[in-house]
């Protein structure tokens, strides 16, 4: 790899010293925006794909095992990658040439995911949709995003800057999640992706003609902001041993990676608080099309549900976006006055009010909405500020140990990220099974999840709402779950004060305050 990574072509368009607005809005801002934004449109519809379009819960406890299984694989995967970055030295970087390697492999597995043949077997169908969902989960997006995770540690010394760009980076996902997949999609896509029939149930065909079209657009996308990233990043840390051969250069075993990271108390602190954080975001994002779709009655009762839910999550998305997106600008002031750790503590805790004030009614889209809104507010440093906490672990560890362990704390970090999505998909979709969800809003045995006092009334009409267990599902996993994860990530934090050693890790490592 170092030959083919060495030549002057794959070298950063970056050649600034310090870290410039080009760099900013292009590496850190605009590229990963672009990079994200298919993952995030997955985030919210992919499992409503597999549900609604390929009817995967037809499978029975396939849906609910393959991305829960797949968790395996996705863990290998990114300790991989991170095991590779860790042991590369090219003139392009550790991390960077792994971004031009993903870019095949993210295109070909997109393409696949949606060329699921519709006229096999169950058995070809499942496997199809476990290798292709695994090649993208397990090989392709970790490829990426392990080595996106690891810029902005390699970025700079300089804490200030390095601030900027995680602030930057956790921007660009946010408007790829926020904007992009909860807000522009559903208005100009929902329709187009989950094609409504004349019965009101999703024509299946059409839906999938569709996501197959979507599919290369998204696939051509997400390549253009990979090679956008590569391109206007640069890996100044790593360049300070650029000088040594990479022959001679000391090989750190990943033995040793893991048993340095693992005794560290901080470690431990900011791998926890990204497990159940995220565990909570996913939960609520990929459940948000179904909760949108079968919890308020304008939906239920209107004459284009998938139009009039689209335009729904688009609201909560945008209502609750828009913290997330104002906050880039006020969540770095904000720590550097009260403190990383305080300032994601008191945030979670506003959280969680707001999350107690959606509770008031789950099916009033007004208060679902204020309770949004504050949720959105309170998470605003969570969002933006871990990434340079993880840094402050990062440096710690170095100026104690003597090496850099990016890849392999990446690698965890990118397999939490990544791994929790196939986790929060089979967790909602074993909800979703128990409680009796169809794609038509008709319970498998209307009569049998009726209540008893409902029965006379009951005709045989069509239904076209969730009944009774689903809703309360649909609740707790887009209401609820987040609040769980929100006091366990305070638990987590409280004691969490690295940044008292900044000062003193910074002095013996010979970088910016």
């Amino acid at each position: 790899m170092g030959n083919l990574f060495d030549k002057g072509f794959f070298r950063s368009r970056i050649t600034e010293q310090d870290v410039k607005l080009k760099e900013m809005a292009l590496g850190y801002l605009l590229a990963p925006f672009c990079a994200m934004i298919a993952n995030s449109i997955f985030g919210s519809y992919l499992n409503r794909y597999y549900v609604d379009v390929l009817g995967w819960t037809r499978f029975g406890v396939f849906a609910t095992l393959l991305p829960m299984i797949s968790v395996i694989f996705v863990i290998a995967g990114n300790l991989l990658v991170g095991q590779w970055i860790d042991r590369t030295r090219t003139k392009a970087g550790k991390a960077r040439p792994y971004l031009m390697i993903s870019i095949p492999l993210i295109a070909v597995a997109i393409l696949l995911m949606f060329m699921t043949p519709t006229n096999g077997s169950n058995a070809v169908q499942m496997i199809w949709i476990a290798v292709s969902y695994n090649l993208y989960y397990s090989v392709a997006y970790p490829c990426y995003y392990t080595a996106h995770s690891s810029m902005v540690s390699l970025s700079t010394r300089d804490t200030d800057k390095r601030g900027l760009l995680a602030t930057l980076s956790n921007a660009s996902m946010v408007a790829a999640a926020g904007i992009g997949a909860s807000i522009v999609v559903p208005i100009l896509l929902q329709p187009f992706m989950f094609v409504t029939g004349a019965d009101g149930s999703i024509d299946m065909a059409s839906s999938y003609a569709n996501w197959r079209m979507l599919s290369i657009i998204l696939a051509l996308v997400t390549a253009f902001g990979v090679i956008l990233e590569f391109c206007f990043t640069r890996e100044r840390i790593t360049e300070e041993t650029m000088g040594e051969a990479s022959e001679d250069a000391e090989v750190i075993p990943m033995k040793r990676h893991i048993e340095v990271c693992t005794k560290e108390k901080y470690w431990w602190m900011v791998i926890l608080f990204v497990f159940f954080f995220q565990m909570g975001q996913l939960c609520k994002n990929s459940s948000m099309s179904f909760y949108a779709r079968w919890m308020f009655d304008s939906v239920i009762n209107s004459a284009n549900p998938e139009g009039a839910s689209g335009t729904l999550m688009s609201t909560l998305g945008l209502v609750g976006g828009l913290p997330s997106a104002l906050g880039m600008f006020i969540a770095w002031p904000l720590a550097s006055r009260l403190g990383k750790k305080r300032s994601i503590v008191i945030g979670l805790i506003f959280a969680l009010i707001g999350g107690l004030v959606a509770f008031i009614n789950v099916n009033n889209f007004l208060v679902v909405s204020i309770g949004v809104v504050l949720k959105g507010i309170g998470i605003i440093p969570a969002q933006y500020v871990m990434l340079a906490v993880i840094s402050d672990v990062l440096d710690h560890l170095e100026a104690s140990h003597g090496f850099r362990s990016d890849g392999f704390t990446m690698s965890i970090y990118g397999a939490i990220m990544v791994g929790l999505s196939g986790l929060s998909i089979g967790i909602i979709n074993a909800m979703l099974t128990y409680s009796g969800y169809t794609n038509t809003g008709i319970p498998a045995d209307p009569v049998a999840k009726m209540p008893i006092e409902d029965l006379a009334s009951w005709t045989g009409q069509v239904v076209y709402r969730q009944m009774g267990g689903t809703e309360q599902v649909l609740a707790f996993v887009y209401l609820g779950m987040d609040m769980i994860t929100f006091l366990v990530s305070i638990i987590l934090l409280w004691r969490m004060d690295v940044e008292k050693y900044a000062a003193e890790d910074q002095a013996k490592l010979g970088g910016a305050k």
